[in-house]
């Protein structure tokens, strides 16, 4: 029991990580609360459903989900163009952007659940560690850590890494060295709208898709944000884990205080860490 739990709270960080890489890459660097990534994600998932269904391939419902919402985030990066740096009217935008999403995905698939098909090889259950899992789940996992590795190479050892970090840390001084910091913010934007899309058609398999989904990944999204640290991608790692696993066991232990098992720890350690285990200021 202690291992499945394990397990589930393993798989269940890895799609935490996906969502909240890009939200904490977009958070950190363009000093923006996206609080229309819950609905990206859920956008993604809808749209991998419509296409695996109507093709009947997971792979093109997944490449469908992110090209779908990378568009849709190239489209509200213009849109965040016409507030600028007003804090207040990004988060009016994005949260008026999430409604809207909310609503024409609830327009076009109403409200019933559904769940993205996963393929034949990916179905049932595997032989893991001296017990069965389901194999998708597994899956889920393995997409995380590649992802998390590609990502860390790409902030690492490629000049939109270099530049994407030198941004979180003072983008004043990259504009002036006459590289423009708009390109490198529209990049990072999309690579983070992408990644919800990822995490949208992969969640959307085990999940389910419905019309609350959004905020409820969001509101975890902002805790591995909060608790990782903004920008940070080891953040978004540890953040996920985290949340991911206070969830999976407050949700056996403590069924009546799920939510508080998360977010008690977090406001304990804002206390002392008002940036985060690896945040830092600006």
């Amino acid at each position: 029991m202690s291992l499945l739990q394990f397990l589930n709270g393993l798989t269940f960080a890895a799609l935490l990580f996906l969502v909240a890489s890009g939200f904490t890459l977009i958070f950190g660097l363009m000093r923006i609360v996206n609080l229309a990534h819950g609905a990206m994600y859920l956008m993604g998932g809808y749209v991998a459903y419509a296409a695996a269904s109507a093709s009947g391939s997971f792979i093109l419902g997944l490449l469908a989900a992110v090209l779908a919402v990378a568009a849709l985030g190239l489209a509200e990066q213009g849109l965040l163009r016409f507030v600028g740096g007003n804090e207040l009217r990004q988060v009016l935008l994005t949260l008026g952007l999430a409604l809207m999403l909310n609503d024409a995905a609830l327009v076009i698939f109403g409200g019933d659940t559904f769940s993205v098909p996963m393929p034949e090889a990916l179905q049932g259950a595997a032989s893991f560690l001296g017990m069965f899992y389901p194999r998708y789940r597994l899956f889920v996992l393995a997409a995380g850590v590649v992802v998390l590795l590609t990502l860390w190479l790409v902030m690492n050892h490629t000049r939109l890494g270099a530049l994407i970090r030198a941004g979180v840390d003072d983008a004043e001084t990259v504009q002036a060295m006459g590289i423009d910091i708009r390109k490198v913010f529209v990049a990072t934007f999309m690579l983070g709208m992408a990644l919800a899309g990822i995490a949208g058609a992969l969640g959307g398999a085990f999940l389910s898709l419905y019309p609350t989904a959004d905020s409820e990944i969001l509101v975890y999204s902002l805790a591995v944000v909060i608790i990782g640290g903004r920008g940070s991608l080891a953040g978004a790692v540890v953040g996920s884990l985290a949340v991911a696993m206070l969830s999976t066991y407050g949700q056996v232990f403590f069924p009546e205080l799920s939510y508080f098992v998360i977010f008690g720890p977090m406001a304990l350690l804002l206390a002392f860490r008002p940036l985060g285990l690896f945040g830092r200021a600006t």
